[in-house]
This record gives structure tokens, sequence and C-alpha cells, in this order.
């Protein structure tokens, strides 16, 4: 049964790669409900399905069978120029190689999802320095990647997530090619956002950051071998306060 109060839910989801005459079974019957406002972490080994599934919920690839809602649409029914308005709108990405366009400013970066979205010059504008603020960059806003540290490439790269205000962030890695105290810093921007209300998923290999989160999924064999949450206070160390 599918409620309308999860911002996700899969049902039996399978993805089914074919490579030659061999086929490759990256998921397999995956079920997931998340609710809104939740900070989970997907770990797993190289080859587990976690990259599947998170292509999968942000649009980025459709399943072989079973059934993904997304804030209660069906995105199977999409199609074309509503699913990338669906995907532009509802979902920020956040990658492990920031992707940012190197020729362009940190407010060029910014702002690119909303030009895709038809926002006005001046709300762009408005949005772009709200976002970059939120990060702590609204002095490197004229600065382009090869001028910034790869923390605050990172940064730069939540901010663009930020803009359309999406019903959730997805992020890939997203301390991977960080140092740990540039990791720990972008960690603290993604617990300050969830304590705002933002959904997170994120996919990480590091169980130090995966321990962060309130919800950690271990995919194996592209199925999920275990989902635990975890009271705040084992998170924060104290009882119900996040930092």
């Amino acid at each position: 049964m599918l409620f309308s109060d999860f911002i996700i839910q899969i049902e039996d989801l399978t993805k089914i790669y074919s490579v030659g005459e061999i086929e490759v079974k990256a998921l397999r019957g995956v079920s997931l409900r998340v609710e809104k406002g939740e900070f989970i972490s997907i770990m797993g080994a190289s080859g587990s399905g976690k990259s599947t599934l998170m292509n999968v919920l942000g649009c980025l690839d459709s399943p072989t069978s079973g059934v993904y809602l997304l804030d209660g649409k069906d995105v199977s029914k999409l199609a074309g120029g509503s699913l990338a308005k669906a995907r532009n709108k509802q979902i920020g990405f956040v990658f492990q190689s920031f992707n940012l366009l190197p020729k362009l400013s940190a407010a060029a970066n910014v702002e690119l999802p909303m030009i895709y979205a038809g926002v006005g010059a001046k709300t762009r504008k408005r949005r772009t320095y709200a976002a970059l603020a939120k990060v702590g960059l609204e002095n490197r806003m004229n600065h382009k990647p090869n001028e910034l540290s790869g923390g605050q490439k990172q940064r730069v790269a939540i901010a663009r997530a930020l803009v359309n205000d999406p019903s959730i962030i997805l992020a890939d890695e997203p301390t991977g090619n960080l140092d740990s105290k540039s990791g720990n810093e972008i960690m603290e921007i993604f617990r300050e956002l969830n304590a705002e209300g933002a959904t997170i998923v994120m996919v990480t290999h590091e169980s130090s950051i995966a321990r962060q989160t309130e919800r950690i999924l271990s995919f194996k064999d592209g199925r999920i071998e275990n989902d635990s949450a975890r009271p705040l206070q084992q998170i924060f160390g104290i009882r119900g306060v996040r930092p």
C-alpha cells in the first residue's frame, strides 16, 4: 500500500542492465519509504546497487519494474518535458566531483537550475545570493571554480542544489574528494539544512560520515541488507537536540 505522506516511496523496484547477452540485476525488488525531513545515508560495496538506486531516485534512470512515487507522483507517468521539469524543480543534486562549469563564476553556476526553470533575472539574483550566503560564500560569488578550494566548490554545488527549493537533496559521495576538515564542514551544512526541514539522501562509503545521519541503509547485491534508524542523541550526544 502506498501513502501520500512519504516524499519517496518505491515498491518492489528492479533494474536490469543488458551487457551483451548477459543480464546484470542491479536492483532486486527494493522497497523503501522516506518521510519528509529525513536524513538518510546509503552504504555498500562497489556494485551493490546504491548508485543505481540514486540514479532512479534522481529520475536519471528508469526502473525495469516496480513503482516509484516522488512526493506522491508516479514518476513512470512523467515523460519528456514533464520529467525534466520535475527533476529540475523537485530534486537538488550534489556530486562528488562538484560538476561546476569551470568558465562560470560561483554565482553563474548557482543560477543555472533557475535559468532552466524559467525563473526571472531579478528573482535569480536574489535566490543566488541567499543560497551562497546560506553556505557561507556570499563573498566568493564572482570567483570561478579554479579560484576556490575543494570545500568551497562543494559549498557552491550545495547552493546550486538549493536554489529551486527542491523536495529532496540527493548527494552522491559529497565528501569523497575532500579532506576530513572540509568534509565535516560540508556535513555540518547538511545537518543545518536537515534541521530546517530538508530531506536528504546521501551515498557514502565513509562510516564516520554515515554515522552523522539519522538512518543508514546498507546495500548488498541489489537489495537493502539493513535499514537502521538511530535516535538523535546517539548522533549528536544531546537528547533530542540538533546542533
